[in-house]
């Protein structure tokens, strides 16, 4: 290219890659194509052509002004975060305080999808945008299957994070020679959770989670059952229930230590004469006349403490930590609401999980020898179990100010934050279109079928719509599928479209990231078993087996 100038090099450059594309006839069909081959259409190139140009012509003016951009910012910015890598040290801090973010289901894709909606939320184009646990010092992989299942459920992944075990799938807080449903194999096997090892060292411990307190993530902190399923006495086979008490019932009587338990679930905790408060026409679910609710509140007046229970937002928000030593907040009859509705939609009003998060911080800080809090986004999973990308993305980022709030009201010098997930989810992220293309909208160039598609897909799901058959014809002249030209797919109740056709989208069983930041966030490293993650956040805390370098001078 010899002394021409940057512009003049790309506009070359851009014509031979043109012309190659020409010499291909275009469009590629599939003989013209290896296996390997990554031609784009003209349609493509030209969309690339204009985007390289434009941003030249940006760069050229910012360049004028003084600022810092094109390669030069490249290697700033990366020599910048290369610097303050070699230079940060390690944190050996012992922790105090111990706060693991899950969010459920919020695989990799869900994360990167969720970086850039937040980004274009904010009026950026969304791929440069970081959440907060993207500054996370340190990270590793998980590998989440379960002893018998190769993709696996909320209840195998919870008992792997939790009590450093991994189980069978569905179920909770015992070892994996426990069959699910047969209670009888439940005695001598179950396995205590970071929580119970963390109140054995007389630290404060909470439960946040948008779903139950009984749902599976948080039961593993506390509760034994061979079924997932059986979070209220209603759902226990009768002939089990005095060897198998559920789920509910095992927080309020067995459990009594809990200082902040937060979420849904009311109706678990009434019994079937009770009204709820919410929604006049409903009862509880239980069927053995007990109201747990009261007897929670009642135990603690019993021991001398200062409970405080709510179920709407002005009564969560009138709760002074000064005066609270324990604090139930049950805000639905079953999950609380998605963030998408939590403001309009909900009767009385729910916190969200960051004014959860703050709440209980601020709660469990009162206790000098530190605490372990459990905050759980569990709408992510029943965003994508629906197919609804949206929604799954919106609980996302509703997690991630949650993370920021646990940041800003805590030290890295004596709390360790861990954000990771359970599982993924079959969320699909592709297509070729330009930087800064709305994350929930439709790429730039058709399908094969002339028809728009989205950048996010899901692999099966509700969102099946069309049908191929196997008669070896073109596809182009067999999918049935919905033409998206005039369909909002930002909405947060579009579906994605799907090629499997199944009433419940389902998890994934690829590994999960778990980021941490704070003292011994070094221990989470490479790839491990996700059962790791208690063994770690035990050693980084001082509590469980292994204490032997807690002793310090």
């Amino acid at each position: 290219f010899g002394r021409t100038n940057m512009s003049s090099r790309v506009i070359t450059l851009l014509l031979v890659v043109t012309l190659a594309a020409h010499a291909y006839g275009g469009k590629p069909t599939h003989s013209q194509k290896d296996d390997d081959d990554h031609t784009f259409s003209e349609e493509v190139i030209r969309m690339y052509q204009e985007n390289i140009l434009k941003r030249n012509e940006e760069n050229k003016q910012a360049r004028m002004q003084g600022k810092s951009v094109g390669s030069a910012e490249w290697i700033r910015k990366g020599q910048d975060t290369v610097n303050y890598a070699a230079n940060r040290g390690l944190n050996t801090n012992l922790a105090k305080n111990v706060i693991i973010f899950i969010g459920d289901g919020m695989g990799l894709t869900t994360m990167s999808a969720a970086r850039i909606l937040r980004g274009q939320q904010l009026g950026g184009t969304g791929e440069e945008h970081q959440l907060s646990w993207d500054k996370f010092s340190h990270s590793m992989l998980a590998k989440t299957y379960s002893v018998n299942g190769q993709t696996p459920d909320s209840a195998s992944t919870a008992n792997a994070m939790l009590t450093g075990v991994k189980s069978s799938v569905w179920v909770i807080g015992v070892d994996e020679e426990v069959v699910p449903y047969m209670c009888d194999t439940v005695a001598g096997h179950e396995v205590d959770s970071i929580l119970r090892w963390s109140k054995r060292e007389g630290k404060a411990a909470g439960l946040i989670t948008t779903t139950r307190p009984s749902h599976a993530t948080p039961a593993a902190a506390f509760a034994h059952s061979p079924c997932r399923c059986w979070e209220g006495d209603h759902q226990v086979p009768e002939w089990e229930e005095a060897q198998c008490p559920d789920i509910t019932k095992q927080l309020v009587v067995n459990n009594t230590d809990i200082e902040v338990i937060l979420g849904g679930g009311r109706s678990y905790f009434m019994n079937e004469n009770q009204e709820d408060p919410e929604y006049p026409f409903e009862v509880g679910f239980r069927e053995d006349g007990r109201d747990l609710i009261q007897e929670w509140y009642d135990h603690k007046l019993s021991i001398n403490q200062r409970p405080a229970y709510v179920w709407n937002i002005s009564a969560f928000n009138e709760v002074n930590p000064a005066n609270t030593d324990y604090l139930m907040g049950l805000f639905e009859r079953q999950s609380m609401r998605n963030d998408a509705d939590r403001i309009d939609g909900d009767i009385a009003g729910e916190p969200s999980i960051s004014e959860m998060t703050q709440k209980a911080i601020e709660i469990l800080s009162k206790n000098e020898n530190g605490f372990f809090l459990l905050v759980e986004g569990g709408r992510i999973d029943s965003g994508h179990h629906s197919g609804r990308a949206a929604r799954a993305l919106l609980e996302t980022i509703a997690l991630d100010r949650a993370v920021e709030t646990a940041v800003n009201m805590t030290s890295e010098n004596d709390t360790l934050i861990v954000v990771t997930a359970d599982h993924g989810h079959v969320l699909a992220f592709g297509g070729y279109s330009e930087r800064g293309n709305p994350i929930l909208g439709k790429t730039l160039v058709d399908a094969a079928d002339d028809k728009p598609y989205t950048t996010l897909t899901y692999g099966n799901g509700p969102g099946y719509q069309g049908v191929y058959n196997d008669t070896g014809a073109d596809p182009e002249d067999l999918t049935t599928r919905e033409d998206l030209e005039n369909v909002d797919t930002s909405d947060s109740n579009y579906r994605q479209q799907s090629p499997v056709p199944l009433s419940s989208e389902t998890h994934s069983g690829e590994d999960v990231i778990v980021m941490a930041n704070g003292p011994m966030a070094h221990l989470f490293y490479g790839v491990q078993e996700q059962s790791y993650v208690a063994h770690a956040m035990a050693y980084a805390s001082c509590v469980g087996e292994n204490k032997m370098h807690c002793n310090r001078p």
